[in-house]
């Protein structure tokens, strides 16, 4: 596939964007440059190579979820200024 003058006009409708002549010539120089990198990495021979989901052949490290601080209601309402059946009162936002 190569890039023309039609699609980077079309590509620049999509994008909302207005480029100079000189600008729409380098941006389609430099998408065709990726496009040519591109069939070059398709000449690699990749039999036996197994597809990756990540670089790094890590999984998720994680730790088991559980609860450290137990039951913490006295503590909190205690910092309250006012309380009342457990919860904590605050002043009215509207009438």
């Amino acid at each position: 596939m190569e890039i023309t003058t039609d699609l980077v006009k079309y590509l620049e409708a999509l994008g909302r964007i207005e480029l100079s002549q000189e600008d729409e010539i380098v941006t389609q120089e430099k998408l065709n440059d990726i496009l040519g990198y591109f069939d070059k990495l398709s000449e690699l021979d990749t039999t036996g190579v197994e597809p990756l989901s990540h670089a790094f052949g890590r999984t998720n490290v994680v730790r088991e979820d559980s609860a450290v601080n137990g039951d913490m209601r006295e503590d909190i309402l205690s910092n309250s200024p006012e309380t009342k059946d457990g919860t904590i009162l605050v002043p009215k936002t509207f009438e």
